[in-house]
């Protein structure tokens, strides 16, 4: 009884646990979606975790894109991930010489952060992410340099 137990307890903590991949950045689709190639050339398409950005035909869609590039493109990263989106996509925490660019984007005032998936954040994630939009928007970053801007799911919405 002991034994299968242990067999429990270690296998909900395996499916629990994060996966890593790293992989190099070979294209930019937006300020939330990047595509890595991993070290056997494998394709995966990452939608950044936690974070919202505006969309391409949004305001500040494409400066958002550009944050991103300028961050992440053809270096290297790793993104910390547990689950897949319904397109498919692995949805992560991607890391760039230890510095997590989902945050970055939100600290530009370039993304939102994206409430509704909060409970899939740790806590110190949604602390951090929390007081970078607050900042962002206190100190009129980006996006904020507007009296009222739409996030994402409602421009989305109203398509």
């Amino acid at each position: 009884m002991k034994s299968l137990l242990l067999i429990l307890l270690f296998s909900f903590t395996a499916i629990t646990e994060a996966a890593t991949l790293v992989g190099h950045v070979v294209g930019v689709t937006d300020g939330d979606t990047i595509t890595i190639l991993d070290a056997t050339k494998t394709q995966y398409k990452i939608r950044l975790a936690g974070i919202d950005a505006p969309e391409k035909k949004q305001a500040f869609g494409n400066v958002s894109k550009k944050s991103l590039s300028d961050m992440v493109f053809d270096k290297v990263v790793s993104v910390q991930y547990d689950k897949e989106d319904r397109y498919g996509r692995i949805v992560g925490k991607v890391l760039i010489n230890g510095v997590d660019a989902n945050l970055e984007q939100v600290k530009r005032g370039l993304a939102w952060w994206y409430k509704k998936y909060q409970k899939e954040q740790i806590h110190q994630d949604r602390l951090d992410y929390l007081h970078a939009q607050e900042y962002a928007e206190n100190k009129k970053i980006g996006l904020w340099v507007e009296s009222d801007p739409i996030a994402p799911w409602d421009f989305r919405k109203s398509k």
